[in-house]
């Protein structure tokens, strides 16, 4: 298969790069958060596209500061406990930003970030990337009374998302729909970032399927275990941090199922440290609930898999599985038990998955070719850092 093309990587250097900042010892960007962790992926996208137009940017977030993006001040703190710690962040995160810019990821820093930004004279830029209030639908705690309160914060946070100097939001169906007085509403899909996507390489001699996101039963956790009980000879790699209300459910499968030596749990990792699993990988697997918050989803693995030259096994999501028949680079299966039927007959007939992931690369070749929405986000990023 032939690699994506090295001249759309043009981060990659960001690895050794040293850390700079703007004159007067201010960054140009602050990107704040009080829920992401300095590993996320869309988080490393939004950097790389922001050095790579010679922008300096500061991290605040949680975690790690070494699983931060390269080329980035990284200023990672504790994962806050209970509600009112991670809201006491909120508040106080977008205070300790030095950044010409203050760009948010969580709606929760949105008011305080405004405030913040609007006392000191500068922009803000509001990244919603996931439909919140749908999003409610796949939290087990999100009911009765707390459900309200919720709903309510994040309807004020919404209307006050719509004054900042820039809504960036991952899709055309992502709330809120408009802006206040003109201002830009920017649309940046999860389109693969060629910086930490290894290659397309030969798949190994044993057939593996790898999974990189949120780990949940809404998500496709159970499905993907079960159907690797149904699927003898195929092991499965699982990345991303366990949801603690399925923590519990997957102890259980762990010490109960024959299969679960086949299933390695890797917990959260940078996005090049994920992605290296995708080396000789036969199948990355998409398996989300049909919910409220993922119908009309794209899932960025989606994306990714295919980029990779992985095949993409995805449930019937419409817009999911219209890129993956479009594409040729997977199939839709329904359940646990179509998934295990079609990686049972990939075992056994190995060269019919070829085709498969060769269109997957091609695909993925001609749809992300040239610039992305990160580097238009960058491009408003640097105007807005240029204001008097």
């Amino acid at each position: 298969m032939t690699a994506p093309r090295p001249d759309l990587r043009p981060d990659v250097a960001l690895a050794a790069a040293p850390v700079a900042l703007g004159a007067g010892g201010r960054p140009d960007v602050s990107i704040v958060s009080s829920g992401h962790d300095v590993a996320d992926a869309r988080l490393h996208r939004e950097v790389a596209a922001a050095r790579a137009a010679g922008l300096t940017v500061e991290v605040l977030a949680l975690g790690d500061a070494g699983d931060g993006p390269c080329g980035a001040e990284v200023r990672a703190r504790r994962r806050p406990g209970g509600v009112a710690a991670r809201l006491a962040l909120a508040l106080t995160q977008p205070w300790r930003a030095r950044g010409r810019v203050l760009l948010t990821l969580d709606p929760d820093v949105v008011p305080a970030a405004l405030l913040a930004a609007r006392l000191r004279g500068r922009p803000v830029v509001v990244d919603l990337h996931e439909d919140y209030l749908a999003l409610l639908d796949d939290r087990p705690w999100a009911r009765g009374v707390a459900r309200r309160l919720v709903r309510a914060g994040v309807h004020g946070v919404l209307a006050t998302a719509r004054r900042a100097d820039l809504l960036v939001v991952a899709d055309e169906h992502v709330p809120p729909a408009s802006t206040t007085r003109g201002r830009q509403r920017l649309v940046v899909r999860n389109s693969p970032s060629w910086a930490y996507l290894p290659a397309p390489s030969r798949p190994d001699p044993q057939p593996r399927a790898l999974y990189i996101g949120d780990v949940r039963r809404t998500r496709g956790l159970q499905t993907m275990l079960v159907a690797l009980e149904g699927a003898p000879g195929w092991t499965l790699d699982v990345v991303g941090p366990v949801a603690s209300a399925d923590a519990g459910w997957l102890e259980r499968w762990r010490t109960t199922s024959p299969a679960a030596a086949r299933a390695r749990f890797h917990g959260r990792m940078p996005p090049a440290a994920a992605w290296r699993l995708a080396t000789g990988a036969w199948v990355g697997l998409s398996m989300l609930d049909d919910t409220p918050a993922f119908h009309q989803a794209v899932p960025s693995k989606l994306y990714e898999y295919l980029a990779a030259g992985l095949a993409v096994a995805t449930t019937p999501l419409p817009r999911a599985a219209e890129i993956v028949r479009v594409s040729g680079g997977g199939v839709v299966v329904a359940d646990a038990a179509a998934l295990s039927a079609t990686l049972r007959s990939w075992a056994s007939r190995p060269q019919e998955l070829e085709p498969v992931r060769a269109a997957a690369v091609r695909w993925a070749r001609d749809a992300f070719a040239g610039s992305s929405g990160y580097d238009e986000l960058a491009d408003r990023l640097r105007e807005l850092s240029l204001r008097p």
